[in-house]
């Protein structure tokens, strides 16, 4: 059976993709991409993502 692959920890060097502070969610895409977001625009685009069935990982 083959192993499950993991995302990465996020770490104090992940940035998010929006404004460049401190990524604090990953956003896993349906087509396996990833975005990054601190809290504020995890917040502010949350609605929008879950519509798209997009997984929201919470890290750092």
């Amino acid at each position: 059976m083959p192993g499950t692959l993991v995302r990465p920890e996020l770490t104090a060097a992940d940035r998010c993709d929006r404004c460049g502070a401190a990524a604090k969610v990953r956003a896993v895409l349906p087509s396996g991409g990833e975005l990054l977001f601190c809290g504020h625009h995890a917040r502010a685009h949350e609605a929008k993502l879950r519509e798209l069935s997009v997984d929201l990982q919470s890290g750092a």
